[in-house]
């Protein structure tokens, strides 16, 4: 009697979404032997990191910060090849100049001499408490990003095997108030206290695990790619081809078909269901839950529960072309306004829009000219906001919002500027919505308080429903370029081999 050999097939993954996220899961279960499709709405790729281009500019739309660049470099040799082949990511420094409304100005670097100096200059009477900080950071960083950033927080044993450790570490602090702690001139206190903003977090009231970010900067530095950020989303979707996995653009996901408690593939807006041995979504948290969802494949997740969730502060970013340059302008400055404390309160308490902001300012030709015409210079300059709650009508708000913020940089860094704009583009809290599918517009998903972290954000592996992973900001570990990419890192711990 002869036997016949049967060719065993590859299992199928679909993924919801072409960020940063969504395309290190795809490599990631393709090194592993999925064959995956990446599902994406719109274009292009790279969700918050795709690329706007106007007049001879290269805009990055979202992230421009890159750190960790190893999390970036794995990807590569994930699929057979290195990074430095196909990606020139050059080092940044300072890593942010930090300018005061008073004209005072701090360059951050990941100098540690340097560093002193800078606080010796700003408040001298701070530097051993600086010191200090700078230790206490490191140790919050050996354990909140070498050991609980890549582990899935499944279980709440999970969490309470860690509750010790985090209080020994003082995570029940705001990262503000382990600053104050340490450091007693305001404006330092400031300046080591910003980093939240950077994932959507208050520093009155995210956890102070976050200044690990501090020593994960000054461990592998800041660095930016020729190019532009989109420079890396064309690399990444490079490796996703070349390991046989599929990109289709003008894909919208209606729902997640989920059969006998499994999530079984995806339908489109279209009709056509794809189907999946398992689905990865990288849409926001929130919306993957309320709108792909069925409510009666929910019972951890349900709208009550997605409603009543802390979410982060929204983005006005204006997105603008120059036909000057302005060369002493840093490749990432941190402007401060006139109020710290009482501007985030009036954002993410009282949802306010105030009068006065605070910025960052994104000079990418700082680093690499070639995303500008000749003579020019590409910019965009970001305003932390109030999500969708805040009574703001931005159709009639934004372009006054934004000749303000010209006028203020006309004032302090670009002189003259109104006269020299060639391109301009604005994205508003209605945009995160719209067009990011982000629950009420809020930039980062849900706020990275202390009781929505770790287990207590919607996890990596679903729990409501068998093979669904989430990946992004959304999830566990958080918001932020190292955070997207150690989501889908989580996924090597979780999803079941090939």
């Amino acid at each position: 009697m002869g036997l016949q050999m049967k060719t065993r097939t590859k299992p199928t993954a679909v993924v919801i979404g072409s960020g940063f996220g969504g395309l290190a899961a795809a490599i990631r279960l393709g090194a592993r032997g999925y064959r995956v499709t990446i599902l994406e709405r719109h274009d292009q790729p790279g969700g918050r990191a795709r690329v706007f281009r106007d007049k001879g500019h290269v805009f990055d739309a979202g992230p421009t910060v890159i750190t960790a660049p190893f999390l970036f470099e794995e990807l590569w040799e994930l699929a057979g090849e290195k990074m430095s082949d196909h990606v020139d990511l050059r080092p940044v420094t300072p890593f942010y100049r930090i300018r005061f409304h008073d004209g005072t100005v701090f360059d951050y670097t990941g100098d540690a001499a340097a560093m002193r100096r800078e606080v010796e200059r700003l408040a001298p009477a701070d530097c051993d408490g600086y010191e200090r900080f700078v230790a206490m950071s490191e140790r919050i960083f050996d354990v909140g990003f070498k050991e609980l950033a890549h582990v899935p927080f499944g279980s709440w044993l999970d969490m309470a095997r860690i509750v010790p450790e985090m209080m020994r570490l003082e995570s029940y602090r705001t990262v503000y108030g382990l600053a104050a702690k340490f450091v007693k001139d305001d404006r330092l206190r400031q300046i080591l206290s910003f980093h939240p903003l950077l994932v959507g977090g208050n520093p009155f009231s995210t956890t102070s695990i976050y200044t690990l970010i501090l020593y994960l900067e000054r461990k592998w530095g800041v660095h930016f790619p020729i190019g532009g950020t989109g420079a890396l989303v064309s690399g990444l979707v490079d490796l996703v081809a070349k390991q046989g996995g599929d990109i289709r653009y003008h894909a919208t996901v209606d729902q997640i078909v989920v059969e006998g408690g499994r999530a079984r593939g995806v339908r489109l807006d279209t009709g056509e269901v794809v189907p999946a041995d398992i689905v990865v979504s990288n849409a926001d948290s929130a919306f993957t839950y309320k709108s792909l969802l069925p409510p009666e494949h929910r019972k951890k997740w349900t709208d009550r529960r997605i409603d009543r969730a802390r979410y982060s502060m929204s983005l006005f970013v204006w997105y603008f072309g120059t036909d000057r340059t302005y060369p002493d302008v840093a490749h990432h400055t941190i402007m401060l306004g006139p109020r710290y404390e009482a501007l985030l309160t009036d954002i993410f308490e009282k949802r306010v829009l105030a009068e006065d902001f605070s910025l960052y300012l994104h000079r990418p030709t700082a680093t690499d000219p070639g995303l500008a015409p000749p003579g020019g210079e590409t910019f965009y300059v970001l305003s932390p906001v109030p999500h969708l709650d805040a009574d703001v009508d931005w159709a009639e708000r934004a372009e006054p919002y934004r000749r303000a913020i010209e006028a203020h940089l006309a004032e302090t860094l670009l002189p003259d500027l109104p006269r020299h704009v060639t391109a301009s583009r604005l994205m508003t809290p209605q945009h995160f919505h719209d067009e990011l599918l982000s629950e009420r517009g809020a930039a980062f998903g849900l706020e990275p308080v202390l009781t929505q972290s770790a287990y207590f954000r919607p996890h990596n592996e679903s729990e409501d429903v068998r093979g669904l992973y989430l990946v992004g900001a959304g999830t566990h570990p958080g918001a932020g370029v190292p955070g997207v990419l150690s989501s889908a890192r989580v996924l090597d711990r979780i999803v079941p081999d090939a």
